[in-house]
């Protein structure tokens, strides 16, 4: 077991996203030594700590100095925290936020035998021309489509060039959605923006396909549902496994089925509006994602997701998007 309470488990991006979701599942195993690195800004996203237990809290540049003469005290390492905009334009960023810090943070868990799992990220894979596998011999082949990708897919060959990637574990997160992602933005779920979109007018607006192969709102991705991203994590952090994971459900779906799914979630018939892409995703916009999640089965020991897209979708929906808290 490396995840207990006599150990420390460091959670970089633990007020983000995903982080906050697996602190929330720590907790839920009984876990609450937990330090948590983030850059909270002036955003809202320090919400999504509320009600969850951990002992410390910190600013990312703050860490390492931090930790120095405490390193025995660290059980895990769990590196969430990235830049994760697809249309961040600021490559000298990326390359010091998400590739730079990475590189230092598993030196240091290395050194010092601290167990380390990491986000990368599905963004890796391009347009999946290459297709979705995970096998490490596949990582030289991959052409991410926007520089967040690159960043991510620098650190994992990085890692593989250096022979470390049988020392750490490496999440390739699919497309996640769920509560505690509205201080995203424009880099949120669709589903934040379908469900006032809904209420209000009664319609879902989705992308128009500028491929002839592709029939609009056809396009298709592994949705995942963060809670069952989050124990997929955890679960991951207390096994020896190794390597580079997908970490997705194994199926493709529409986005015309995931609009479908919240009609349905509030008991509504469905009307769908296609709209032109945006200029600048043009070129830069996967028209299929699906994970190859035979090795995850395999480190997991049981299929990776406990809920189907329509039972997430109306958990997420009616649980929290409705709900006055939300998080």
């Amino acid at each position: 077991m490396k995840l207990n309470n006599d150990k420390v488990t460091v959670v970089t991006g633990g007020a983000g996203f995903i982080g906050s979701c697996v602190v929330r599942e720590l907790n839920l195993r009984g876990i609450s030594n937990i330090l948590i690195v983030d850059d909270l800004g002036l955003s809202d996203k320090w919400q999504n700590l509320t009600g969850k237990q951990y002992a410390e809290i910190l600013h990312k540049s703050q860490l390492f100095d931090y930790l120095v003469a405490k390193e025995s005290s660290i059980g895990s390492i769990i590196h969430l925290g990235a830049c994760s905009s697809t249309v961040e334009r600021d490559a000298n960023y990326l390359l010091e936020n998400n590739y730079r810090y990475s590189q230092r943070l598993a030196c240091l868990a290395l050194d010092h035998n601290i167990r380390f799992v990491y986000a990368s990220s599905a963004a890796t894979y391009g347009d999946g021309g290459h297709g979705f596998s995970d096998d490490h011999q596949m990582l030289a082949s991959l052409h991410p489509l926007n520089m967040y990708g690159y960043s991510k897919h620098l650190f994992d060959l990085w890692l593989l060039q250096n022979g470390l990637l049988d020392k750490v574990a490496g999440l390739k997160y699919f497309n996640v959605y769920g509560p505690n992602e509205w201080h995203k933005g424009r880099m949120a779920s669709a589903i934040v923006r379908m469900v006032p979109e809904l209420v209000e007018t009664g319609k879902i607006k989705l992308f128009q396909s500028n491929l002839s192969i592709c029939a609009d709102g056809e396009q298709k991705r592994d949705f995942i549902y963060v809670k069952d991203a989050a124990a997929i994590t955890c679960d991951l952090v207390d096994s020896d496994a190794c390597g580079i994971f997908n970490v997705g459900t194994g199926e493709a779906s529409s986005w015309n089925r995931l609009a479908t799914a919240v009609f349905s979630a509030l008991l509504r018939s469905a009307s769908i509006e296609y709209i032109p892409m945006p200029q600048d995703l043009i070129g830069k916009y996967q028209y299929f994602t699906e994970a190859d999640t035979t090795k995850l089965e395999q480190a997991l020991k049981r299929k990776p997701c406990r809920f189907t897209l329509e039972e997430a979708v109306n958990d997420y929906v009616n649980a929290h998007l409705l709900q006055e808290k939300r998080w």
